[in-house]
């Protein structure tokens, strides 16, 4: 199949050809029909595929159909929430590329810096809005958001927009829309928990997947070094300097931990930065593009990256410590092995760390092999600790205004063109071949 196939204006096949793409991937191709019939939607591939363009080529499609019976000033007609600022400005990325030859306007709004050009764009009128929870709600109470217009909502990682930290959010969100609108989630991963919670947000959902739900892709080669905690930092260390790895993502529960992790690392000789969500959005953003630029050897992240973070060819994600919820994982390993380029993923495993393993390997319903290092052999003698959360919070949880209730966001037309779902183009990505995936709104 074709995008020419799918039924697109030919001013969405234009912007397409534009990017240099002619095939939708897997779930493009099931989703893409389904959003242009007008059903509710739950969509579920791995990080990597192209779910952004799923849900954005329809959508501007709509849009493009009825624009003619459209009189009188913009109302915001489409709604996109996204657990993270760095998600919100993918994702606006995307609506400006493939609405380039569209006469929409849409936003990106987000905490980090000043509410009022938002406010300013706001008041001129906006088709398609992309949101933080936090910030839209900021708005709406100030009354400078009206979202009585719009037709479409989309819950972009759709599965952390439905946990314990979105939720109430989620729901004061809800209350401000039509009942009468087409309602899509996104996600890589759906626990059965959150698939019944989401059938109270749906009408007679479709249901589409390219992959087995929950899986990492076949191209990320996953290992374990088992290690112990007190030893982690220095086999990092050792794993960067003998293997050579170039560009490394790190993985850490805490913010506390990735500081201290990033200082370590940075001792050693090695250059490395943190990322999370007590940093400023400007220093956020300054060590993407060092790290994306390859000023940076090593970022070391909270899950905030975990769906946030697209960089064509990432060959090494580490979790240098495992996260509390298995789905994390699979979220997380999903930065490497995106757009058909392989990857790997290594978990540094300590004694407190096992039972997390054992839920993960149960999640991905396949062992992960197991390596030992030499000179790291864990000592037998110690024993299992409680994992402590410190300065992480619960869930979820956390400092409201680092997420999504300080600061803004802005324009998104201008934005540097992405391929459908996300690859970067002219860097090697396919349609869809990346993804826009980040971590709690608190972080």
């Amino acid at each position: 199949m074709k995008f020419t196939e799918l039924g697109l204006v030919p001013e969405i096949l234009r912007a397409i050809a534009d990017q240099g793409y002619e095939t939708p991937t897997p779930i493009q191709s099931q989703a893409i029909p389904v959003v242009l019939s007008g059903r509710d939607l739950m969509a579920c591939a791995q990080t990597g595929t192209g779910k952004t363009a799923g849900f954005t080529l329809p959508i501007l499609n709509r849009l493009s159909e009825s624009r003619a019976a459209t009189t009188g000033p913009r109302k915001i007609r489409v709604l996109i929430l996204t657990p993270t600022r760095e998600l919100a400005a993918q994702v606006g990325e995307s609506v400006a590329t493939y609405g380039a030859h569209l006469p929409f306007k849409s936003l990106v709004i987000f905490g980090g810096v000043s509410m009022n050009p938002q406010i300013s764009a706001l008041r001129k009128g906006v088709d398609i809005l992309v949101a933080t929870p936090g910030r839209l709600l900021d708005h709406a109470q100030q009354r400078n958001v009206d979202l009585s217009g719009v037709e479409v909502l989309v819950l972009d990682e759709a599965d952390r927009m439905l946990d314990m930290g979105f939720i109430h959010d989620i729901k004061r969100v809800i209350a401000l829309v039509p009942k009468k609108r087409q309602t899509l989630l996104f996600s890589a991963t759906f626990s059965d928990e959150i698939r019944t919670l989401a059938s109270n947000f749906l009408t007679d959902p479709g249901y589409v997947e390219s992959e087995r739900r929950n899986t990492a892709s076949e191209l990320v080669t996953q290992y374990v070094y088992k290690v112990d905690r007190e030893r982690k930092r220095d086999l990092l260390v050792e794993l960067i300097r003998e293997k050579g790895w170039y560009q490394v993502l790190v993985f850490t529960r805490t913010k506390w931990g990735a500081n201290g992790l990033a200082e370590k690392l940075v001792k050693s000789g090695i250059e490395a930065d943190a990322i999370h969500g007590n940093k400023s959005q400007n220093a956020r953003t300054r060590a993407l593009a060092n790290f994306k630029s390859g000023k940076l050897h090593v970022l070391v992240a909270t899950d905030i990256a975990a769906r946030g973070i697209d960089i064509n060819e990432l060959p090494h994600v580490v979790n240098f410590e495992l996260p509390n919820v298995a789905e994390d994982y699979v979220h997380r390993i999903g930065r490497t092995g995106r757009a058909g380029s392989e990857g790997s993923a290594v978990s540094l495993v300590c004694v407190d760390e096992h039972k997390l393993l054992k839920d993960i390997e149960r999640l991905i319903k396949k062992p992960i092999d197991v390596l030992e290092y030499p000179g790291y052999a864990p000592d037998p003698s110690i024993r299992a600790e409680p994992i402590q959360m410190r300065s992480a919070g619960p869930r979820g949880g956390g400092q409201r205004s680092n997420g999504g209730r300080s600061g803004g966001g802005g324009a998104s037309r201008g934005s540097a063109p992405k391929a459908p779902g996300g690859a970067s183009a002219g860097n090697g990505g396919r349609p869809g071949g990346g993804s826009h995936r980040s971590g709690s709104r608190h972080r």
